[in-house]
């Protein structure tokens, strides 16, 4: 850290940064690491007011964001971060688990409910198939948002009918117009399951089965395709594509839902009609969830602040802002999204619950 940089975080008054002074009551700051444009805005504020409201004491936060995964989880494997709260995908919380890295999360407090019972029972399910020897995975992390894998476009150069497939990702007429998700498993999974269409089409084999297929063979499979597709991409992105497709500068993004949402809601405002379509090979349905690395020094807050962000007006802020879908299911998030417009009405009762 150079002599400016010090100063700068010696210095500041405010109670939100991404330093931390080493003399500074580790008791007193949560250290968080989150996707980037993954909370709403004032909330993280607003959880250190409630904090001092339900505890007396006061917090810190110390907030700082990766791109992808592995980023995230090389850190915590390597000790050389102490972060209090961390918010994986599903595949990783796994890995974190089996490599004993992740603390259980404290669901007592003593003046204020737990609102972590709130997470939709369907996606309690979900999150417990992680589960490993001696862990059940939805006590060491709880899911926060959740969305597919799909395909956002541009519907003045690409018809619905190309999107509707992962083959227009192979189109040549599309080469220098696609981006793709630096993400090594959605890459993988995109590859292997356009692979197996016809098995899938047939019910001979699952998406499940097929992005936790990592034999060499199916390695070599996705290897191929991926290699056919590459000279179509115009780039590797982990944010910034939504802005490029509502610029018009891409016409076809593999991304994930919310992102989907907010480039289609920034588009349209500067009269660029985008689209979202999940292929219908089939797509990864995937889960972020919160946890409590191993080497966290503050579990007490970090506890409270997962907790927090379960709480049904908190969480209606973060999808209102960031496009994807909470996995908190109550009245309240039922109400609020409900489509008075939409004359068919699916039936929720797997996520909700039969009330």
């Amino acid at each position: 850290m150079n002599k400016l940089l010090i100063t700068l975080c010696l210095a500041a008054s405010f109670m939100l940064s991404g330093c931390y002074n080493s003399g500074e009551p580790r008791e007193k700051v949560l250290k968080n690491y989150n996707w980037a444009d993954y909370i709403g805005d004032g909330v993280l504020e607003d959880f250190q007011a409630y904090y001092k409201e339900q505890t007396g004491e006061d917090i810190r936060i110390v907030y700082q964001t990766f791109d992808i995964n592995e980023i995230m989880l090389t850190k915590i494997e390597k000790g050389h971060e102490d972060f209090d709260v961390v918010c994986p995908s599903e595949y990783i919380i796994e890995r974190m688990l089996k490599k004993d890295l992740l603390l259980p999360i404290d669901t007592v407090f003593p003046h204020s409910p737990d609102y972590m019972n709130d997470v939709s029972p369907y996606i309690r399910e979900q999150i417990d198939k992680l589960s490993q020897p001696g862990r059940v995975a939805s006590h060491y992390a709880v899911c926060y948002m959740w969305g597919t894998a799909g395909i956002l476009y541009n519907k003045a150069f690409v018809p619905d009918a190309d999107a509707e497939s992962w083959s227009c990702l192979w189109d040549r007429k599309y080469a220098g117009k696609i981006l793709m998700k630096d993400s090594y498993r959605d890459s993988y999974g995109t590859a292997i399951i356009y692979a197996h269409a016809k098995e899938l089409e047939d019910g001979t084999v699952t998406v499940e089965q097929l992005m936790n297929d990592n034999s060499p063979e199916a390695i070599a499979i996705a290897e191929e395709l991926l290699k056919k597709m590459k000279p179509n991409i115009a780039g590797w992105e982990a944010d910034f594509g939504k802005e490029m497709m509502t610029k018009g500068k891409a016409w076809l993004n593999f991304t994930w839902s919310g992102d989907a949402v907010w480039a289609m809601d920034e588009a349209e405002a500067v009269g660029v009609e985008l689209d979202y379509e999940v292929p219908r090979e089939g797509s990864n349905i995937w889960y972020d969830g919160w946890a409590i690395p191993k080497y966290a020094r503050n579990v007490k807050a970090a506890s409270y602040f997962i907790d927090y962000l379960c709480r049904p007006d908190v969480a209606l802020r973060n999808m209102d802002a960031i496009g994807y879908v909470s996995a908190i299911a109550t009245p309240e998030i039922m109400e609020a999204k409900i489509d008075s417009t939409i004359e068919t009405v699916s039936d929720l009762s797997y996520f909700f619950g039969p009330g």
